[in-house]
């Protein structure tokens, strides 16, 4: 059932992507990045029909998980890239977006593998270009070196504004976050960071 599932879900990137067709309804259209085993993703699409959710992941095992929790829960608002995300960002409409979501991705904590994380300059604009005005970008990690990493260059991006008001702002996970997987584990030096960041309107 998986095998029949995933090419009907499945992004053609091969020419740029025309979300009107995927979803003519969709009240917006969201993207999870790095979606892992699809926890939060499939809740995600589960609580809001009426929007169209796109997820990227590398990895194949975390594919196949998010194609049981989208089957399990007769989701038809997913699609999803089995590739790098960097790859769909590009095949993307500019201001296509009206929502990012990056959860817990790889924090590379070693110095030498610094250059292998997710959040770069040229990554951040990127997910500038096609957020809508207004739209949101939240990133999560329970790695302290990386949480402040990120939050560097997602300041320094004059596209994107942080929107936190006090510390319970990150400290808290957002009331329509779903936990994943990998963040039950616990497997970071620092209890989980969420930095929530607006586009700002070029108007």
């Amino acid at each position: 059932m998986l095998e029949t599932l995933l090419p009907t879900l499945s992004l053609d990137l091969g020419q740029p992507l025309d979300l009107q067709a995927m979803k003519p309804d969709a009240a917006e259209v969201w993207l999870e990045i790095g979606f892992g085993g699809g926890e939060h993703l499939a809740a995600q699409a589960g609580r809001r029909p009426d929007v169209l959710v796109l997820g990227a992941e590398p990895f194949l095992n975390g594919v196949a998980s998010a194609l049981r929790h989208i089957q399990a829960a007769g989701l038809t608002n997913v699609r999803l890239h089995a590739g790098d995300a960097r790859d769909l960002l590009a095949a993307l409409p500019q201001a296509s977006l009206d929502r990012i979501f990056i959860l817990f991705p790889d924090p590379w904590p070693k110095l030498r593998h610094h250059k292998r994380r997710l959040i770069q300059p040229d990554f951040v604009a990127e997910l500038a270009r096609v957020l809508k005005d207004n739209g949101r970008l939240r990133f999560a990690t329970d790695w302290a070196n990386y949480a402040d990493w990120s939050l560097e260059r997602l300041i320094a991006a004059p596209e994107l504004a942080w929107t936190a008001q006090g510390a319970d702002d990150w400290r808290l996970a957002p009331p329509d976050h779903a936990p994943t997987r990998y963040e039950a584990k616990k497997l970071g030096d620092i209890a989980p960071v969420y930095l929530e960041f607006e586009r700002i309107s070029a108007a």
